[in-house]
């Protein structure tokens, strides 16, 4: 269970702070990534109206890109990080980042960008400036596992503003991802925290009363828990798992017998 709450009394307008992302045509290098991408063209638009946002679509579909470049707009360190964390070099997310117009209700400054595939890298940099992880439980990240790391920084680093997170689900058990899901209520609902989160955990998607947004291909659309094939496939698939065996399975090309 998340621990009792530290936070400070809401001072400013609750979230969502950042309320609408848009491309700037004129900054938009059309043919060059991820400009290549049917989803990040002119006319592209994102509005936020809930303190919890979530991303979903398959692998490939501008998800993580995404967040990346909004990280790299807000000035977050775009390996994983916030602002004060200068580590890294090179920005997949700088074109698009550049490109970005962002709409705010109320700016805030605080925040994280959390990406599952480089967590490592960030657990390196604050060994190689010699952290005390006074902001980390007091523990290094690299003496634990990688989802009690995880849930080490969700715990004990999030506080007020704009958190970016890709995949936080990838190290974390069910029950670990249920703990999770008390740290974005204990923050967003007071409204001290924004949360936009890629995702492919059905647990986290259930969060109630989030924002879920559908990429696929050239269309960003909004769209329902129980209309995800996240839901729709682990549900299906957890009723009668001997079905997907069957055609998972199955030999489409046996091998021909001799005469």
């Amino acid at each position: 269970m998340p621990p009792k709450s530290r936070r400070r009394p809401l001072v400013h307008k609750p979230s969502p702070f950042l309320t609408r992302i848009s491309l700037r045509s004129e900054r938009v290098v059309l043919g060059t990534h991820p400009f290549d991408m049917p989803l990040f063209q002119p006319g592209f638009e994102v509005t936020f109206d809930a303190p919890v946002t979530f991303l979903v679509g398959e692998n490939g579909s501008g998800k993580s890109t995404l967040l990346e470049a909004i990280g790299w707009a807000v000035g977050f360190n775009p390996h994983g990080g916030n602002r004060d964390h200068h580590y890294g070099e090179g920005a997949d997310g700088a074109a698009l980042g550049r490109a970005l117009a962002l709409s705010w209700q109320h700016r805030v400054a605080g925040g994280f960008f959390m990406r599952a595939e480089t967590f490592f890298n960030f657990a390196t940099h604050l060994e190689s400036v010699g952290s005390t992880y006074q902001a980390y439980g007091g523990r290094s990240l690299h003496d634990q596992s990688h989802g009690e790391a995880f849930l080490a920084l969700f715990l004990n680093r999030f506080e007020d503003g704009l958190y970016l997170l890709d995949e936080p689900e990838a190290a974390l058990s069910p029950q670990r991802q249920l703990a999770f899901l008390g740290v974005i209520h204990q923050l967003a609902t007071p409204g001290n925290a924004q949360f936009i989160i890629a995702t492919h955990s059905p647990i986290l998607l259930a969060y109630p009363g989030a924002t879920l947004l559908a990429l696929d291909g050239s269309t960003l659309r909004r769209t329902s828990y129980t209309d995800t094939e996240h839901y729709r496939i682990t549900r299906a698939f957890l009723e009668a798992p001997e079905r997907f065996f069957r055609h998972l399975f199955a030999d489409k090309d046996p091998p021909s017998s001799e005469a």
